[in-house]
């Protein structure tokens, strides 16, 4: 596809989901996608499944909240292709809970990864890409960017920050894209840790109109695509029959 052969493409949280799923599209249509997460065995496994393919792959373990292990990633990639050309912030967590319940670690666990994370991804690319002359930072957010609702509020807040940071960091950019992507309810593991019972109920009604991890590959893809002077700022994909 055009403008993605080639490309040199680091993806967060790519053990499944939005990232996996990315990952082999990406690969599919020619770009070089380096892969981080903490589940080891599960980036061997896609890895070697988008090599089986004929694709271009290489993983690396990533907790996204250690700073030096996201410019680790980024140091990786540049010394095995000479280039980093794009960054999909995916990785993200979504412990919804009523504020009352003062779930205050998974509170400090969200702002943490779904807000450091995507800081350190920014921090660790901004230099190469200026130095380049050129990139694509690409971050995901969330509708809850948008909306709040009950149990959602921490969340939200969370992705509305992306949403800021992106927004700021586009308006500072001459040379490099930033996208963001606003996935409405999707199929993943995202909310795997709920604890609030509620809540866990609330996802699993919503999540009967879910969109596939695939929906929001393409609309990666399609920004990914785009010739180097237009930069695609933001993708809100929700499925036809939500609300939400």
């Amino acid at each position: 596809m055009l403008n993605v052969e080639n490309k040199v493409v680091i993806i967060t949280g790519a053990s499944s989901g939005i990232g996996e799923a990315t990952a082999k599209l990406l690969a599919k249509n020619g770009a070089k996608v380096v892969l981080g997460a903490r589940r080891i065995d599960r980036l061997e496994t896609i890895v070697k499944e988008i090599h089986a393919e004929g694709g271009i792959a290489e993983y690396q373990a990533l907790d996204v909240t250690q700073r030096s292990q996201l410019a680790a990633i980024v140091q990786f990639a540049q010394d095995k292709f000479g280039r980093v050309d794009v960054i999909f912030n995916n990785a993200g967590v979504m412990p919804l809970s009523l504020m009352k319940d003062l779930k205050v670690e998974e509170w400090d666990k969200m702002i943490d990864v779904n807000i450091n994370g995507v800081l350190n991804g920014i921090a660790a690319v901004l230099p190469i890409m200026e130095a380049q002359g050129g990139g694509q930072i690409i971050n995901n957010a969330s509708i809850a960017a948008h909306m709040v609702g009950p149990t959602s509020a921490v969340y939200s807040a969370t992705k509305h920050a992306v949403w800021a940071i992106s927004d700021g960091l586009r308006q500072e950019s001459k040379n490099i894209r930033v996208t963001i992507i606003s996935p409405g309810v999707t199929e993943t593991e995202l909310g795997s840790d709920i604890t609030d019972v509620a809540s866990q109920g609330f996802l699993q009604e919503l999540r009967k109109t879910a969109l596939s991890s695939d929906a929001i590959a393409h609309a990666v893809l399609y920004a990914v695509s785009q010739p180097d002077d237009v930069d695609v700022n933001e993708i809100v994909v929700r499925p036809t029959a939500s609300a939400y």
